[in-house]
C-alpha cells in the first residue's frame, strides 16, 4: 500500500493529468495529455514517435480504468490512481517502456542525452504549464555531467513512480515535491 509520501508525490501528477479540473480522471484527460506530448518538437516531427507516445499515454488510461473505473462512469479518482501505483512494482517492463518513450520524446536533438533544458520541457509538458524546478536537475544528474543518459533516466523514472523513499532523487523527476511530501 502506498505511503503518505507516495500519495503526495502522485497527487501532483493526478492534478496535472486532470485537464478539466473536475477531480476525476477520464479518457478525455488522457487524450489531452497525449495531445500535450504530441506538441513536443521531436514528437510533432516524427509520426512513428507520435504514435508511440499516444499509445503509451492512452495505454496508461486503459490500465488505470481497468483498475479503478467507478461503476461504469468512465472516471477514476485519486484512490484508483494509487491502486495503480501499488501495482507498478509488478510491472517494471511497462514503467521502463514508458521511460524509453518519454526519453525519446524529450530528447529533442536526438543526442541520446536529456539536458537541463530538455528536462524542463518534460516537467512543463507533464504539468501542462511552466513549472519552476529550482535545483531539481542538479539532484537528478548524479554524475554531474550536465545530462541524463537513457539508463540514468530509466532508473529515475522508475524511482518516481515506484519509490517510497523520499531520499531517492527520482522522486524529483517530474518537478519539485509538494511541500506536504
Amino acid at each position: 500500500m502506498a505511503s503518505g509520501f507516495q500519495r503526495a508525490k502522485v497527487q501532483a501528477m493526478f492534478d496535472a493529468f486532470d485537464a478539466d479540473g473536475n477531480g476525476c480522471l477520464d479518457e478525455d484527460d488522457f487524450e489531452a495529455l497525449a495531445a500535450r506530448w504530441g506538441r513536443m518538437p521531436r514528437v510533432a516531427g516524427d509520426p512513428e514517435l507520435a504514435q508511440r507516445v499516444r499509445s503509451v499515454m492512452m495505454g496508461w488510461w486503459e490500465h488505470l480504468s481497468a483498475v479503478g473505473e467507478t461503476a461504469g462512469s468512465g472516471r477514476v479518482d485519486m484512490d484508483a490512481l494509487m491502486a495503480m501505483v501499488d501495482r507498478l512494482p509488478a510491472m517494471p517492463w511497462t514503467v521502463t517502456a514508458t521511460a524509453d518513450t518519454v526519453f525519446d520524446a524529450v530528447d529533442e536533438n536526438a543526442d541520446g542525452r536529456i539536458s537541463r533544458a530538455e528536462h524542463q520541457k518534460l516537467i512543463d509538458t507533464w504539468h501542462g504549464r511552466r513549472t519552476p524546478t529550482q535545483h531539481v536537475f542538479d539532484r537528478l544528474d548524479q554524475d554531474g555531467d550536465g545530462s541524463l543518459s537513457r539508463p540514468e533516466f530509466a532508473v529515475l523514472w522508475t524511482q518516481f513512480w515506484i519509490s517510497d523513499d523520499p531520499a531517492e532523487p527520482g522522486n524529483l523527476m517530474c518537478g519539485p515535491l509538494p511541500p506536504t511530501a
